[in-house]
């Protein structure tokens, strides 16, 4: 890490936002009435956040899709690829410290095949850490969460450009963060055969001592 040559990332998910004419509470911004509780609207977000370590920098994607495993590698593609060639070169280790939620676990094989693949793709190793279980208030991403929350409460979230200009408004370290909307789709209950499940537990170079929460995966080039 004090080599500089290490990027630290931290992602999530975060529960779903239901949208609607409703607010959480029962408050609401101004003079307009609301529901004050969820009335079975069908409309639903699905935040997924990204935070660098060492910058800052906070990005949040907002897509109506399931929440599955490939939306969480999809999210640390897209912030490598905005990264210029210099600091692309630069980075000898890309480090993923994450929760352990169902979506992204160790023992997780949809997203644990996906990151082997992102790791040849950008010829980058990975390094994959675990927060402890019921551990999440000390994952930056999550206080990001909760101050959103606060930031935005009271407000009705009807109309999709309403949730993307209050997550904008926002600051986290005192930047405002890049919100995006995401409309891809995923496919549910995605498993792998017992071939490919044994050819991507090849690749991974588990911790002796804490298999499930050290994960080191290199590219093909290099394991």
């Amino acid at each position: 890490m004090a080599s500089g040559n290490v990027k630290r990332l931290r992602i999530a998910g975060k529960a779903t936002v239901h949208l609607g004419d409703w607010a959480r509470g029962g408050l609401t911004r101004g003079d307009h009435k609301a529901c004050d509780h969820d009335l079975g609207g069908k409309e639903q977000s699905i935040p997924c956040g990204r935070v660098d370590a060492k910058t800052g920098h906070l990005r949040s994607t907002f897509g109506r899709a399931s929440k599955p495993s490939a939306c969480i590698v999809d999210t640390l593609e897209a912030r490598w690829n905005v990264l210029d060639a210099p600091e692309k070169a630069a980075t000898e280790l890309l480090q993923i410290p994450m929760d352990h939620g169902p979506a992204s676990r160790g023992v997780r094989t949809q997203v644990l095949h996906r990151m082997v693949q992102c790791a040849d793709q950008i010829g980058t190793p990975i390094h994959r850490l675990y927060d402890p279980p019921d551990h999440s208030t000390y994952h930056p991403i999550e206080r990001c969460w909760g101050l959103r929350e606060l930031h935005w409460h009271g407000t009705k979230l009807v109309e999709v450009e309403t949730r993307l200009a209050w997550a904008t408004s926002m600051t986290w370290q005192g930047i405002h963060p890049v919100v995006a909307l995401s409309r891809q789709g995923y496919q549910k209950g995605m498993t792998l055969g017992k071939k490919a499940r044994r050819a991507v537990e090849s690749r991974l170079e588990r911790h002796p001592e804490l298999p499930k929460w050290d994960i080191l995966i290199r590219p093909a080039s290099t394991a």
